[in-house]
C-alpha cells in the first residue's frame, strides 16, 4: 500500500528545504560560474572579474514588525543585508535592484520614509538604486532587493575553501543584534497591555542600533585587502554563529572547533542577556543578524591578521570526523547544535 505521507517546510527546515527545491537545477550558460549554494551567485564579466549577485526578501510579519521597526529604518537594514552578502563573497557592491508589494493601508508619505532609508543605505555602501518594480498587496508589506557586486576572480571567496587547520576567525562583536530585538519585543508586549506606558529604552541604544540598522562589514573587505589577506572560506552572520559555522563546515566537508571564551562580546550584551536570563554565549551562537563575517585563513596568512583589534580568532579548522565543536570555559567538549529558520 502506497504512503501519501507529504514532507511540511518546517520539518525540512530552511536548509532542507532549499537543497530539495535546487538539487536538480542544472545551469546552461558557461558564463554561470557559481549558482546556489553560497551567498552570491557568480557570473563570469571578463577574464579578470566576475559578478556577484544576490536577493533576500523581507516579509512583514516574518522578518520585520512595523509595531516597532521604523520604515526608515527597515529600508535601510533591507539594503544592508545584501551588501553583506556580497562582501561575503569577498566582493564589492555596486548595483541594487528595489521590489516591493504594498498593501492599500500605507500612505505615500511611508514609502518615502522606506526610500530614505534606502537611499540613505546607498550613500553608505556606494551603491547606486538602478531599477525595481512595485506592486499592489492584499496584506502588509514585503521587500524584495538584489544586490550586483564586482569581485578579481583570484580574491573570489566561497563557503568550501576551508583547509584543514585553517583559523577561524570573526569581525566586531556578537549577539548584541538579538538582544536589540528581545529589548523591543519586551517593549511591544508591554505596549499591548497598557499603550500609555512610555517604553523602557534608555540604556540600550547601541543593542536596539544594531537589530534596526545593521552595518555590512565592507570596510572589513577594504582592510583584509589591505593586510594582504584573502580567507579560505566566508560568510556573514545571519542565521548565528552556530548556523553559520555549519555552512562552512559543510560545503568544506571539514569539522570546527572554537571556544566559548575567545568569542566576542561586548559587556552590555553580556549584561542585557543576563537580565533576560538567557547564556550570553547561546545569544552568540544562535541569536543572528549581527551581520558580521565569519571567515577562515590558512596559518601562513594568521601572522598577518593576528593581534589586529577588528578580528577575533575564536577556534580552527577540525577534520569531518572530528565534529563541530564547542569548547567550553572549564575545556569541556559541546557538540555545536544549528537552529537556522524555521516555519511553524
Amino acid at each position: 500500500m502506497s504512503s501519501n505521507k507529504t514532507n511540511t517546510i518546517a520539518s525540512l527546515g530552511e536548509f532542507g528545504l532549499i537543497d530539495r527545491l535546487t538539487n536538480n537545477i542544472n545551469l546552461k550558460n558557461t558564463s554561470s560560474f557559481l549558482g546556489v549554494g553560497d551567498d552570491c551567485a557568480i557570473i563570469d564579466l571578463n577574464e579578470n572579474e566576475s559578478f556577484l549577485i544576490t536577493t533576500d526578501l523581507l516579509v512583514e510579519g516574518v522578518h520585520f514588525n512595523l509595531m516597532y521597526v521604523p520604515l526608515k529604518h527597515l529600508g535601510y537594514k533591507a539594503v544592508a543585508i545584501n551588501v553583506s552578502d556580497i562582501c561575503a563573497m569577498n566582493g564589492r557592491a555596486e548595483q541594487i535592484t528595489v521590489s516591493i508589494a504594498a498593501s492599500s493601508k500605507f500612505p505615500v508619505e511611508a514609502l518615502d520614509e522606506l526610500y530614505a532609508g534606502i537611499n540613505l543605505a546607498c550613500d553608505a555602501f556606494h551603491v547606486d538604486l538602478v531599477g525595481g518594480d512595485m506592486s499592489s498587496a492584499l496584506s502588509g508589506l514585503t521587500i524584495s532587493i538584489t544586490a550586483i557586486g564586482r569581485v578579481e576572480k583570484n580574491k573570489i571567496t566561497l563557503r568550501s575553501g576551508a583547509k584543514l587547520n585553517d583559523i577561524v576567525l570573526v569581525t566586531g562583536s556578537l549577539g548584541a543584534s538579538y538582544m536589540g530585538l528581545q529589548i523591543l519585543e519586551r517593549e511591544n508586549e508591554v505596549f499591548k497591555v497598557n499603550p500609555s506606558l512610555q517604553p523602557l529604552l534608555d540604556g540600550y541604544d547601541e543593542l536596539i542600533q544594531r537589530q534596526l540598522m545593521p552595518e555590512a562589514r565592507h570596510d572589513m573587505i577594504d582592510l583584509l585587502a589591505e593586510l594582504g589577506v584573502i580567507p579560505t572560506s566566508m560568510i556573514d552572520l545571519s542565521d548565528g554563529l552556530a548556523s553559520d559555522i555549519f555552512h562552512l563546515c559543510e560545503k568544506s566537508n571539514l569539522g570546527c572547533e572554537l571556544f566559548q571564551d575567545k568569542i566576542p562580546m561586548d559587556d552590555k550584551t553580556k549584561l542585557t542577556a543576563l537580565e533576560f536570563n538567557m547564556s550570553p554565549v547561546t545569544c552568540a551562537l544562535n541569536g543572528g543578524e549581527d551581520y558580521e563575517l565569519l571567515f577562515t585563513v590558512k596559518q601562513a596568512d594568521f601572522d598577518k591578521i593576528v593581534g589586529n583589534p577588528n578580528f577575533t580568532p575564536i577556534g580552527y579548522m577540525t577534520s569531518k570526523e572530528d565534529g563541530r565543536n564547542l569548547v567550553g570555559a572549564s575545556g569541556e567538549i559541546i557538540p555545536l547544535t544549528a537552529q537556522g529558520w524555521k516555519i511553524n
